[in-house]
C-alpha cells in the first residue's frame, strides 16, 4: 500500500475517534527522518489512546508495520513511528507548546 492510503487510514481512525485539528505535514526533503507527519489533538488522556489504539488497529490490518511508539501511558505526546510516516497525538497544551506546524513550516500541508 502507498504511503498516501496509509495516512489516510489513520487520519480516518483519529477522525473516528473524534480527533480535532488533524493535519497531514509533507516533509519530504525536508528532513530524512520521515516523509509525513500526521498530526492530530485529543481532549484527554483517555481519548488520545483510543485514538491511537484504533490508528494502530486500522494501520496494522493494512499491513503497515509500528515500529516504535512513545508516550502512550503519559497521553500528553504520543508519537508513533511507521518509518515512511509518523503519527503525533497530542493533548491541546502540549500541541500548543511544540507547535510541530511552526517547526516543520517549510512542510506542505496536504
Amino acid at each position: 500500500m502507498e504511503i498516501k492510503e496509509l495516512t489516510g487510514i489513520a487520519i480516518s481512525a483519529l477522525e473516528d475517534k473524534k480527533g480535532e485539528d488533524i493535519k497531514l505535514l509533507n516533509i519530504t526533503g525536508i528532513s530524512p527522518i520521515s516523509d509525513y507527519f500526521v498530526i492530530a489533538t485529543g481532549n484527554n488522556s483517555n481519548q488520545m489512546q483510543a485514538m491511537a489504539d484504533e490508528v494502530s488497529e486500522q494501520l496494522n490490518k493494512a499491513g503497515a508495520t509500528l515500529k516504535h511508539t512513545e508516550g502512550y501511558d503519559a497521553a500528553n505526546w504520543i508519537l508513533m513511528d511507521y518509518g515512511d510516516f509518523m503519527i503525533h497525538i497530542f493533548n491541546p497544551e502540549s500541541r500548543d507548546f511544540y507547535n510541530l506546524e511552526r517547526i516543520w513550516r517549510d512542510a506542505v500541508t496536504e
